[in-house]
């Protein structure tokens, strides 16, 4: 499937094939693809908890309002991500360049989020969206189908995954094959309402 195919048709589906089942292998090459998705300064906040276990899903889905796709896709991705990797990471993620490069980035990163707490939440869910819409459209890709989701007690799921303190939850995707079409889609605003040229 072309990529313009692939966005046109990706669409957030709730009814899920209970029996189509992915490989270890097939999780992997689309968790392997959603990781080529950009994050600011290289950082790669991200961290993806594939959720394999039965049980541990049914968990989650009583924490997320029943939704059938937590436990019904053959796929359920908890998409993290390491608010202060900035400060973890920025030596790893610039590695194998000159350290000239490597001492600007850290200064760069350093003076961009030190004590700007809100500055470090707003960049990891910018990286957990790109993510996201990585996985989503990598699936898509393959023939499969995705349900981006945020309806869900965050803290009962982040105690489920046991969370670490220094990360937080962007949101859930479902993956699998679907069991109906999605109806049409609605209340698509005009692009003219949309798209602004230059200046608001």
């Amino acid at each position: 499937m072309d990529i313009e195919e692939a966005i046109r048709s990706r669409r957030a589906i709730k009814a899920y094939d209970t029996t189509h089942q992915l490989s270890r292998e097939e999780k992997d090459e689309l968790l392997q693809l959603a990781m080529l998705a950009p994050s600011a300064f290289n950082l790669q906040h991200v961290r993806l908890v594939e959720v394999s276990d039965p049980q541990l899903r049914q968990q989650i889905r009583e924490a997320g309002w029943n939704q059938a796709q937590m436990t019904d896709a053959a796929m359920l991705v908890v998409v993290c991500a390491q608010v202060d990797s900035w400060e973890k990471n920025v030596r790893r993620v610039w590695d194998g360049t000159p350290q000239e490069v490597q001492d600007y980035m850290a200064g760069a990163i350093d003076n961009y989020y030190r004590d700007k707490p809100q500055v470090q939440r707003d960049e990891v869910m910018r990286s957990c969206g790109l993510m996201a819409q990585t996985l989503m459209l990598a699936a898509r890709g393959k023939g499969l189908d995705s349900c981006p989701m945020d309806g869900f007690d965050f803290d009962a799921v982040g105690r489920l995954i046991n969370l670490p303190d220094n990360h937080v939850i962007g949101l859930m995707v479902a993956v699998g094959k679907r069991t109906a079409d999605p109806r049409p889609r609605v209340g698509k605003l005009p692009f003219d309402e949309v798209v602004i040229r230059d200046r608001f």
